[in-house]
C-alpha cells in the first residue's frame, strides 16, 4: 500500500504520520548534506580539544550554519568554568642512535613545551616500590625518560571493522543479569597503583627530567591519546610528555636491555589559551508550532569536542554531523513540529560530560541534590549519538520500560533502513544522555554498529575523515529526525521512569 494512503493510519496507540516519515527519508537520502557538514567539522575545523582554537572554529561554523538553515536562537552558551585552552605548535621525536628512525608520537594534551630541542640517552625507569626511588635520586636532571607500554601488542586475527550480527543484537535484547567482576579488593589495588604512578610522576618532575616518552595502548601505528587533566586553571607545571606507538618504546627497550645505547632527539612546542576559562555548548532551536505544546521541548545532541591526536571524526564529529543533518532535514521538509526542537552540541565531554552536565544543572536540575527547576517538567526526551560512525541498529532504553512499545511502533516505518532493529532495556554509559537521565529526563543513546570504533578510531591518531561511513551517517540522521519528529507530535510527553529507578 502506498505510503500516502497509510498516512492516516494509527500504529496501536501511537499516531504516526507516515507521510512525514517518507518526506524525512526522501530528504535525508536524496538531498543529504552529511558530507558537507563532515568536511566543515572534521577537515576544516581540525582537532576540537575543549577551549582550543579548533573547537572555536567548529562552534562558529555550527552557529552560522544552523542559523542559515533557519533555526532560531543559535548561539554558543556558556555552561560554567572549564579551564585553559591548549594548542600544539610543533611536535617531533626520532631515535638517533644506534640508527635514525622517526617515531609516531603525539604530545599528551595540555602538556608543557620542551626547552627547545632536547636530545640524549634514553633512561628506562624501573620503580616498583618506594625503595626504588633512591637509585634514581639526583640522576634524572635533563633526562629523557621512556616508559614501556602495558597490554599486549600481539598480532590481531580479527577484523578491525565489524557490524553487529543478529545473534549479538539478540543478546542485547535479552541481556543476562549483570554481575560486577570489580571487587572491593580490585578497586583498592587499582587506587593504590594510580596513587603510586602519581608519586612516580611527581618524583620525575622534582628531579627535573626534560621529557617523558610513554608507550601507550595501540598497535600497527595506532595510538590512543589521553590527558594529564592539566586543563584546570592554576595547574602546576609538569614535565613535557609525548605519547608514542607501543612498538617504538618496545624497540628502544629491547635495544637497551641488550646493551645497545639508545639516544633520541625531540621538540614539543605548545601554548595555553587563558583569556576565557568558560566552557561553551552550541544551542539552536526549531520553535514549536502548537500554541500550547511549543512550551515543551525535544532535545537531540552529541559532543563537539574531541581529542587532539587526529580530527575527531568518529568521536564525535559523527554524532554532531548526524544531529545537524537531522534538524536540517526537519527544516527542509517543511514539517512543523508541535513541540520545540532543540539541538545541543556539547563541549567538555571528554573531560567528564562537563558541557551537558553544566547545561542540565543550569536549566533542569541538580543531579546531586535532586532539586529540579521548572524547565525539567517541560522536556520530553533527549536523544544522543556518540558511538562512532556506525548505523543505528536500535536503542538502549536506559531502564525506561514504558517507552519500549512506543519506540517499537516508531521503528516500524523504518524497518527498511534499520536492519534487525533491537530495543534493549539495558543502560549504556559514558556519554551525554546520562546527564539528562540523572535528573529524571528520558535520555537515550542509540545502538550503533561498532565498525572500527574500539579497535582503530576511538581517541586515536587515526580518527580522520576517511573513517566516516557517510551512508551510515545518512541513515542515522533519518532515524533521529523521525524519532525527534514523532516525539514532538505526541499528545503527551514520553513517559518517565521514577528517580528511584536510576
Amino acid at each position: 500500500m502506498p505510503a500516502l494512503l497509510l498516512a492516516g493510519l494509527t500504529f496501536a496507540q501511537e499516531k504516526i504520520d507516515l507521510d512525514a516519515i517518507e518526506k524525512i527519508k526522501k530528504e535525508g537520502f536524496d538531498n543529504s548534506k552529511v558530507e558537507e557538514i563532515a568536511f566543515q567539522l572534521v577537515d576544516k575545523a581540525g582537532p576540537r580539544l575543549s577551549n582550543s582554537e579548533g573547537y572555536k572554529r567548529a562552534t562558529d561554523y555550527a552557529v552560522k550554519q544552523l542559523s542559515d538553515w533557519g533555526l532560531q536562537n543559535a548561539t554558543t552558551e556558556a555552561w560554567g568554568e572549564f579551564g585553559r585552552g591548549w594548542e600544539m605548535e610543533k611536535s617531533y621525536v626520532a631515535m638517533t642512535k644506534p640508527y635514525y628512525m622517526p617515531f609516531i608520537a603525539i604530545p599528551k594534551a595540555w602538556t608543557e613545551s620542551t626547552k627547545g630541542e632536547v636530545s640524549g640517552k634514553v633512561v628506562f625507569l624501573d620503580i616498583q616500590k618506594d625503595e626504588d626511588f633512591e637509585k634514581y635520586k639526583g640522576k634524572l636532571k635533563g633526562a629523557i625518560i621512556a616508559i614501556k607500554p602495558s597490554g599486549s601488542q600481539a598480532p590481531t586475527f580479527e577484523p578491525d571493522a565489524v557490524r553487529f550480527t543478529v545473534e549479538q543484537l539478540h543478546g542485547m535484547e535479552h541481556p543476562a543479569p549483570r554481575q560486577s567482576s570489580f571487587t572491593p579488593e580490585m578497586r583498592a589495588q587499582f587506587m593504590a597503583q594510580r596513587a603510586f604512578a602519581q608519586k612516580v610522576n611527581e618524583f620525575i618532575a622534582e628531579e627535573g627530567a626534560a621529557l617523558i616518552i610513554k608507550g601507550v595502548n595501540g598497535r600497527h601505528g595506532t595510538l590512543f591519546t589521553s590527558s594529564p587533566r592539566g586543563y584546570l586553571k592554576d595547574t602546576p607545571e609538569g614535565i613535557p610528555e609525548l605519547e608514542t606507538s607501543p612498538e617504538n618504546v618496545n624497540l628502544m627497550a629491547r635495544l637497551s636491555e641488550n646493551g645497545v645505547e639508545v639516544e633520541v632527539e625531540a621538540e614539543v612546542k605548545t601554548k595555553y589559551l587563558n583569556d576565557d576559562m568558560q566552557g561553551y555548548n552550541v544551542i539552536a532551536e526549531i520553535p514549536g508550532s502548537d500554541p500550547t505544546l511549543k512550551a515543551e521541548v525535544v532535545m537531540l545532541g552529541g559532543h563537539l569536542d574531541s581529542w587532539h591526536g587526529a580530527n575527531g571524526a568518529t568521536d564525535n564529529a559523527a554524532g554532531c554531523i548526524v544531529m545537524m543533518e537531522a534538524v536540517r532535514i526537519l527544516q527542509a521538509t517543511g514539517l512543523q513540529p508541535k513541540r520545540t526542537v532543540r539541538i545541543a552540541l556539547w563541549g567538555g565531554e571528554e573531560q567528564g560530560l562537563h558541557g551537558s552536565r553544566g547545561y542540565v544543572k543550569n536549566h533542569f536540575g541538580d543531579r546531586e541534590t535532586k532539586e529540579m527547576k521548572p524547565e525539567q517538567e517541560k522536556i520530553s526526551a533527549y536523544y544522543n549519538i556518540d558511538n562512532g560512525t556506525g548505523r543505528v541498529r536500535g536503542v538502549y532504553l536506559q531502564g525506561n520500560a514504558q517507552v519500549e512499545p512506543i519506540f517499537n511502533e516508531w521503528f516500524a516505518p523504518l524497518d527498511d533502513i534499520v536492519e534487525d532493529r533491537t530495543i534493549t532495556i539495558s543502560n549504556t554509559g559514558g556519554t551525554d544522555h546520562l546527564s539528562f537521565d540523572a535528573v529524571g529526563i528520558p535520555g537515550f543513546q542509540f545502538i550503533q554498529d561498532p565498525i572500527e570504533y574500539r579497535s582503530r578510531t576511538h581517541h586515536t591518531n587515526m580518527d580522520t575523515f576517511e573513517r566516516l561511513e557517510l551512508d551510515d551517517l545518512k541513515q542515522m540522521a533519518v532515524v533521529i529526525a523521525s524519532f525527534v519528529y514523532n516525539t514532538a507530535q505526541r499528545d503527551e510527553m514520553l513517559p518517565r521512569k521514577s528517580m528511584t529507578e536510576e
